[in-house]
């Protein structure tokens, strides 16, 4: 059909789930302010109380555990502070760690002193370097007795899915005294998320990566854990943890977001990753020389990052936009440029390969008539261009 989009674009944001719009737009219909004590209050403070129970229920956590944010981003930068402590510690935390191929919220968001800022490699496979974490953190203990480490590292990589160790790497930080602070605004409703099971003490999330509004997100902390020092400042909102009127709405659809994605968790996982298997077949096919990164990793179903050397991802991009494709080239966090990812950086990837990277990454509306279209686009637009090169080379 002319004109028909096909959206292949979910792990920059997922589409409104319509059992969300449907929460919301009642939710919207609420005037009370859920920190008012009239009914109306009460009845806005019930939508978000029964969010927070769904968000939980989601990450296996306490509901009272669960602190309702702006998004990601701001979830990252509120736990990453030195303030961050597990009781009974009332030291601040002297080091913050972050894994090389970290979201950029989490790279530039450290409210740690600079020089108290440090990246850990990644090896080929996007998964982190577990023996220079120890060292580091032993070195750490030479350095100044008794200093203690946060370690901020991705559940899984939103430009690969690479899917980190997080019980390995927990022992690690644990054995050393230190914090693991997990972003999982990728992980979630892609894959399992049990904090206990992580050994996570406190992770973050994201409503609009999983069929939720965008501009909510949450963190949540293991019992015992908390930040005291607030990022946002006013009023007792969020048990005094975030203070401003809460967007009800907004918390209303990411609670029920995170319901449907509980829910569907196994379904979405067995379909997303057909997709996927059956994509990077129908492009190995179209050209064998396709490169697809993270391969050799854990990865999430429903991603698939790839590039075949010498084309760039900006014309790509393009191009397959015209025959209605929405796919990006990493994370959308960059004001819409099309750069060279920090994460094939870190994983050794040449410039020449990582400058064509490609992500196609699936979610709860995708069908296989979007593999069949996209593998159709992408053989006309990756044809033309190899011959156009073939060529100019002759030239």
């Amino acid at each position: 059909m002319a004109g028909m989009r096909h959206y292949l674009d979910y792990n920059a944001s997922a589409p409104l789930r319509p059992a969300v719009r449907e929460v919301m737009l009642r939710a919207f219909e609420e005037a009370g302010n859920p920190s008012s004590v009239h009914a109306e209050g009460r009845r806005a403070h019930a939508l978000i109380e029964t969010a927070r129970e769904q968000v939980a229920a989601l990450v296996g956590a306490r509901a009272r555990d669960v602190i309702f944010t702006s998004g990601g981003s701001e979830a990252n930068n509120t736990v990453m502070t030195p303030s961050l402590r597990r009781e009974p510690s009332f030291e601040m935390l002297a080091l913050h760690l972050m894994g090389a191929t970290e979201h950029a919220s989490v790279l530039s968001g450290s409210r740690f002193p600079e020089e108290a800022r440090e990246t850990i490699p990644v090896g080929a496979d996007g998964v982190v370097d577990l023996d220079s974490l120890d060292g580091r953190l032993r070195r750490l203990a030479q350095e100044r007795a008794g200093a203690l480490a946060l370690v901020s590292l991705q559940a899984a990589n939103s430009e690969t899915g690479v899917i980190q160790p997080l019980a390995a790497v927990a022992e690690v930080v644990h054995r050393h005294g230190g914090l693991l602070h997990v972003d999982a605004v990728q992980a979630a409703g892609k894959m399992p998320i049990d904090m206990a099971a992580w050994g996570a003490d406190v992770i973050t999330l994201s409503a609009h990566k999983i069929g939720g509004p965008k501009g909510v997100g949450a963190f949540v902390t293991r019992p015992g854990v908390e930040v005291r020092e607030r990022l946002v400042r006013g009023g007792g909102q969020e048990g005094g943890y975030r203070a401003g009127t809460e967007n009800v709405a907004g918390i209303a659809g990411f609670g029920t977001a995170c319901a449907l994605a509980r829910e569907e968790l196994a379904d979405y996982a067995a379909t997303t990753r057909a997709l996927r298997d059956g994509l990077e077949a129908r492009l190995r096919a179209i050209e064998p020389a396709v490169v697809f990164f993270g391969a050799a990793a854990e990865r999430l179903p429903n991603t698939s990052a790839f590039a075949i050397d010498g084309l760039k991802a900006e014309t790509l991009l393009m191009l397959l936009d015209l025959e209605g494709m929405a796919v990006s080239s990493g994370s959308a966090c960059s004001s819409g440029k099309v750069r060279r990812s920090h994460v094939l950086t870190a994983m050794g990837v040449p410039p020449s390969l990582a400058e064509g990277a490609l992500r196609v990454s699936f979610g709860w509306a995708s069908t296989e008539a979007d593999v069949e279209s996209f593998a159709t686009a992408f053989h006309k637009v990756v044809g033309a261009l190899i011959s156009r090169r073939k060529g100019l080379n002759a030239a």
